[in-house]
């Protein structure tokens, strides 16, 4: 007796080779895939006056001197909380346009469909429109077929080198490392970044494409949570256009020709008309090629397009569609601008009141204190100072407390101390109780512990406490 064919678990990738086509939709993605890229290749070669101490590369992480800078915003280690609120602005971000517009940013912004545009527009104008690239695909292999692929490959490897080179950038002053890359002087950590972010972006957006978006990104699986009948997303209106077919005589057809333009045009190789799926991206490319069509055999456009699944269902039965302000402006996406915006603004809020002088207090508890010959009490304490400011700081270091105390700070007489621009500084203080003072005996002792910038007149304080022998 044979044996039935174990059931397949994967399917066969098929190919997509997206035909080129014109219309709002599209211009307005090359819009945004110019202002991307641009921004992303040429911003660390802006330049920013910072000071002479202070690099002037306008966005910088320097791991180094463990800084980020943006422009006018410097971010320290101890500052992170800024990179978490940006991120969970992002994140809000993402849900409010995926409540409000579906998978736009998937279809418009996201750096996986923003590099795929760019490898398959390399692609057409190397072999071709849709059609030639389907035969050079199935084509056996000859001169002309290794030429172009050698050719288009080559280009893609150059995007790669390019795109791996920008990424360092934003980690040393470009200018410099450019050179450094070009002459071969580079840190190997720098060739290695650019050969690995090479390789995968040739890969992800020449090779794996689609792919990326359909089963390696998590998205398509939590828009679902985000998405609800009033989110406007692209459709097929099935009640105009079907049903479907070719020929002269339409009198008892739809709108839809069955020309197959949508599916044709479409970067993950979907048909719209099967209704809404999880591989599509909102790009709106089937909607510039279906209103092409339409206006070409004299029909009105729409058919397929942006609308909410609550007004398909009142236009099936005549009825006028909703205002769209009505489907963005609900309680749902109202609650998300509103988080979106109070983080926004703590975040702003926070950013002008942090101080620019700044101090952390680590108690030396090992000892835990020292008695000295003349019988005084002492604590040790690491003091590190912060100046971000672009010059030379003189630090005045004092204390305020309820009981006698002393402060030294090691290796001076003095109360002050220098610390370099846009620095730390670390200095061991310590504090002292006498026999007679009663902090000496005492337990503990609250004292507050102050910094004071001579050339500003800034003040920062931590508040600590002295540890005495005790009864």
């Amino acid at each position: 007796m044979s044996q039935p064919d174990a059931p397949q678990l994967y399917a066969k990738r098929e190919p997509v080779f997206p035909r080129k086509v014109k219309g709002f939709f599209r211009n307005m993605k090359w819009v945004i895939m110019a202002i991307t890229l641009g921004i992303y290749y040429l911003t660390p070669m802006i330049r920013w006056d910072r000071g002479p101490s202070l690099p002037d590369q306008a966005v910088l992480i320097d791991l180094a001197n463990r800084r980020f800078y943006f422009f006018w915003i410097e971010i320290w280690p101890h500052e992170f909380y800024f990179i978490a609120g940006l991120l969970i602005m992002a994140g809000l971000g993402l849900f409010l346009f995926t409540s409000a517009l579906g998978r736009v940013w998937c279809g418009y912004a996201c750096p996986q469909t923003v590099w795929t545009d760019l490898f398959i527009l390399t692609e057409r104008w190397i072999e071709g429109d849709r059609n030639a690239r389907v035969r050079l695909w199935n084509a056996k292999w000859d001169a002309k077929k290794i030429r172009l692929r050698i050719t288009k490959y080559v280009i893609w490897v150059l995007i790669g080198l390019a795109t791996g080179g920008a990424w360092v950038f934003y980690f040393a002053d470009a200018p410099t490392l450019a050179m450094a890359l070009v002459t071969g002087t580079a840190n190997p950590i720098a060739y290695t970044t650019m050969a690995i972010l090479a390789v995968s972006t040739v890969f992800f957006g020449g090779i794996a494409r689609e792919q990326v978006c359909i089963y390696a990104c998590p998205w398509p699986r939590i828009q679902a949570a985000m998405i609800d009948e009033d989110t406007i997303v692209i459709g097929y209106r099935e009640w105009r256009g079907e049903p479907r077919g070719k020929g002269k005589k339409r009198d008892d057809m739809g709108d839809c020709i069955d020309c197959m333009a949508c599916v044709n045009v479409c970067p993950v190789g979907i048909d719209i008309r099967d209704g809404q799926q999880m591989a599509c991206i909102t790009c709106g490319l089937c909607i510039d090629a279906c209103d092409d069509m339409m206006d070409k055999v004299g029909k009105p456009r729409g058919l397929v397009d942006y609308f909410a699944l609550k007004d398909e269902a009142k236009e099936r039965a005549g009825e006028p569609p909703i205002n769209v302000w009505k489907h963005i402006l609900r309680p749902r996406t109202i609650l998300y601008t509103s988080l979106w915006s109070l983080v926004g603004f703590a975040l702003v809020f926070a950013l002008f009141i942090r101080p620019d002088i700044d101090m952390t207090v680590a108690p030396v508890r090992n000892p835990t204190f020292v008695m000295q010959s003349d019988g005084t009490i002492q604590n040790t304490y690491e003091v590190r100072l912060r100046n971000k400011h672009g010059d030379d700081r003189e630090f005045h270091m004092s204390l305020s407390s309820d009981e006698i105390l002393r402060i030294d700070l090691e290796g001076t007489h003095e109360r002050v101390t220098t610390v370099p621009a846009d620095s730390t500084k670390l200095v061991r203080v310590f504090v002292s109780a006498r026999t007679q003072d009663p902090a000496s005996s005492a337990e503990r002792t609250d004292f507050r512990l102050w910094v004071e910038d001579l050339n500003g007149n800034e003040r920062s304080y931590v508040d600590t406490h002295f540890i005495g022998k005790g009864n």
